[in-house]
């Protein structure tokens, strides 16, 4: 059995470590826990990991967000994986810091990297793993506030929820979408 875990970010380090690039922070770490290495391949960082018979694909697109369905068309085409087997890691700020939910499929939401999957694929029936990043910007400053680290407060509570998105994602790869969203989302 084989999956695509695409982890959405911006390349560069202006953008290590801020909001937006939660995706990236999570494979990172699922990466370094697994002892496997990311290697620049054609549009994406690109590492593999073998878990309880099954193989994760771990894709960091390097196209920036806003063209991330360039890298997940190709990477599914590339690697001959089903949308069922596809899930996407993303920030989301109607989601408050600490909660992490798992969806079957859903809107964009106005999120540019999920609109241009949805653009790309030519529909939204893809997993994805929604990130709370929380939505504590003034208004007009969206754009500034996800393009920002997380406060000082919120940093302790970081590598927990890494872990528990890390849990879920091989969740998602071994039991499924629907046993857990029923085990993890609350």
């Amino acid at each position: 059995m084989k999956y695509l875990i695409v982890g959405l970010g911006n390349i560069g380090p202006e953008y290590a470590d801020t909001r937006h690039n939660i995706g990236f922070m999570i494979l990172d770490e699922m990466a370094k826990q697994e002892g496997a290495k990311f290697y620049n391949m054609r549009l994406g960082y690109y590492t593999e990991i073998a878990y309880k018979s099954r193989t994760l694909y771990l894709v960091k697109p390097s196209t920036y967000m806003n063209l991330s369905g360039k890298a997940v068309n190709y990477w599914m085409k590339e690697l001959k994986i089903p949308i069922e087997n596809v899930l996407i890691i993303v920030d989301d700020i109607a989601l408050p810091l600490g909660t992490i939910r798992l969806k079957p499929k859903g809107s964009a939401a106005g999120h540019n990297g999920l609109k241009h999957i949805e653009y790309t694929l030519g529909h939204s029936d893809y997993a994805r793993l929604r990130f709370g990043v929380s939505d504590s910007y003034p208004k007009g400053k969206q754009v500034d506030y996800v393009l920002s680290g997380f406060d000082k407060d919120e940093l302790p509570e970081i590598p927990a929820l890494i872990d528990r998105s890390i849990e879920m994602i091989k969740s998602f790869a071994t039991i499924g979408t629907e046993l857990t969203m029923t085990r993890y989302n609350k």
